[in-house]
């Protein structure tokens, strides 16, 4: 299970790095979501469906982070749960790099728990839960 976790989440970072460099294929990227899917974030929670409605949120979202000066993402560290056969919670640490113009790169580390089911040879997440993301980045200076 592990394998097959990890190796879902690096093909994943490569498709991210790809949609901030303004090269996103959505639908490779929506192919890592089962047909419908639940969110946890501190707005609230959310259910959805793998849709054109999520292609067009995931394209907005690679052009959110591009313009705050995202330049890459990579996987950190991932950890791996299981809850059963088929079934896992994978704890994935990120590392998002900022660059802006007269500015140094800086690096903001996150954490996101995301709910796996392993069904027919493939993994993909049902879930994901976040936390402030955007008061880190704050924090950081990133936004405002």
């Amino acid at each position: 299970m592990q394998q097959h976790i990890e190796q879902l989440f690096h093909r994943y970072q490569q498709c991210f790095v790809q949609g901030i460099q303004g090269e996103a294929d959505l639908e490779t990227v929506a192919g890592f979501f089962a047909e419908s899917f639940i969110t946890a974030w501190p707005g609230g929670v959310m259910t959805g469906n793998n849709d054109d409605q999520l292609r067009g949120v995931m394209g907005k979202g690679f052009e959110h982070y591009r313009a705050m000066g995202m330049r890459d993402m990579a996987v950190d560290h991932v950890a791996v749960h299981p809850i059963d056969p088929m079934h896992c919670v994978a704890s994935v640490a990120w590392a998002s790099t900022f660059e802006r113009s007269g500015e140094a790169a800086r690096v903001v580390r996150f954490t996101v728990h995301y709910l796996i089911q392993l069904r027919e040879g493939s993994a993909r997440i049902f879930g994901w839960i976040a936390g402030d993301e955007e008061a880190e980045l704050r924090a950081q200076g990133i936004m405002s």
